[in-house]
């Protein structure tokens, strides 16, 4: 495999599938496969998902909410997905261990570096919620911090589309792909991949980051073995 240890980051939003709200359990049962896949080679995996499927922090602010409140309110609906995914992947055979930025008994263990590693040595499958723990911070820059926690290979964004384009393919059908991308082209040409703090710490950290498509079978186990899936950003730009 291209990758021993990796932090996918899916989205909140991902989860609902064809609903407006909430969690298709449809779809959750097809990411759960897709990781199972992947996990039964032996690479380790930490898991990040968001909360925008049930309540988003700045949602929150806009309808009169506090911003920390909202924010907290937010990192709990991450709570609540990563529920939710732990269940779906047990019912997979997978052991799962499920850490966050806020501790909440008896349901998830305080997030520490090395109780992650720990667990993802002993070949337990780690999702990690509750974002960083504290307001004003987005599920990718938890992420981004995830996995320089862990010390992953590569963050592995899955998505609805199979990459980043020169503007939105969904809106705009003359979007060109990009199969690799630099940290530095990609801030320069104001790419919408990661918000700014998460893109940061993964070029300072010369992380990965692959963006790629989550909803496609297989897709998953095609990029942590190397495959040219989706696209690469990174300062080699080499897959």
């Amino acid at each position: 495999m291209q990758y021993k240890r990796v932090l996918l980051k899916l989205s909140g939003e991902s989860l609902m599938g064809s609903k407006s709200y909430g969690i298709d359990y449809h779809r959750l049962e097809d990411y759960a496969r897709e990781i199972e896949t992947v996990a039964k080679t032996g690479v380790q995996i930490g898991i990040v998902i968001g909360g925008g499927n049930i309540f988003r922090g700045l949602q929150g602010e806009g309808q009169g909410f506090d911003r920390i409140q909202g924010d907290y309110m937010g990192m709990l609906a991450t709570v609540i997905n990563s529920m939710a995914l732990q269940t779906a992947l047990e019912r997979q055979g997978l052991t799962v261990r499920h850490l966050s930025g806020l501790a909440i008994d008896p349901i998830c263990e305080k997030v520490s570096s090395e109780r992650a590693i720990r667990y993802l040595e002993e070949g337990k499958v780690v999702i990690i919620s509750g974002g960083t723990g504290n307001p004003f911070f987005t599920t990718d820059t938890a992420s981004a911090l995830r996995a320089v926690e862990i010390k992953a290979d590569a963050i592995l964004k899955g998505t609805r589309v199979d990459g980043i384009y020169t503007a939105d393919p969904e809106k705009d059908p003359t979007a060109v792909k990009y199969e690799t991308i630099s940290y530095s082209e990609a801030y320069e040409k104001k790419l919408n991949i990661m918000d700014l703090t998460a893109f940061t710490l993964c070029s300072e950290n010369k992380l990965p980051i692959i963006v790629f498509n989550m909803n496609r079978p297989g897709t998953l186990l095609r990029v942590v073995s190397g495959e040219k899936e989706g696209t690469l950003v990174a300062e080699t730009k080499k897959f």
